[in-house]
């Protein structure tokens, strides 16, 4: 069986990644650990994993019905979390739209057979794998960015380094 592993996710635009670089580099650098490369980084909205490649044009389909209005993410300060040992990026609430469109993405889920995960959705941005622990840091100015899209994600492992491509960008 041919499978990819696969994810919903915001994908930050060039624009929107410089910004985030700009608020959170100076940060990032005094975390040890190895740095996620920008252009690897996005929020996760809802995380699928290995799916058969012949059920993932159906699911194309299907994610392209789903609405939302779009919404605004204030990331404002840098976290550890110690079980994945990640640096991330967290916002101080989950922005009721984004709460519904990650509602809709695990009814898709559902509908293909995946199971959503049963733990509260938090939003992050990782920045830092195998990172030391850290207080949490707030930020001096927080990045606020809006989204109105979303995207269909493969994660790629390839030596030793994981990588993502969008599948679909048009939704």
């Amino acid at each position: 069986m041919n499978t990819k592993r696969i994810f919903f996710a915001l994908w930050p635009d060039a624009r929107q990644r410089d910004r985030m670089r700009d608020m959170i580099g100076p940060f990032i650098k005094e975390v040890e650990g190895r740095a996620v490369d920008r252009r690897d980084w996005h929020v996760t909205l809802a995380y699928i994993g290995d799916l058969d490649v012949r059920f993932i044009p159906g699911l194309m389909d299907q994610a392209r019905a789903v609405t939302f209005e779009p919404f605004r993410l204030r990331l404002d300060r840098v976290e550890f979390w110690p079980r994945p040992k990640i640096a991330t990026v967290v916002p101080p609430r989950v922005p009721p739209d984004m709460e519904a469109l990650v509602g809709r993405l695990h009814s898709l889920m559902l509908d293909i057979g995946v199971e959503p995960p049963e733990r509260v959705y938090r939003p992050h941005i990782t920045v830092v794998r195998n990172a030391r622990p850290f207080e949490p840091i707030r930020l001096a100015q927080s990045a606020e960015i809006e989204w109105s899209n979303f995207e269909l994600l493969e994660s790629v492992s390839e030596g030793g380094r994981t990588s993502y491509r969008p599948l679909l960008n048009d939704f």
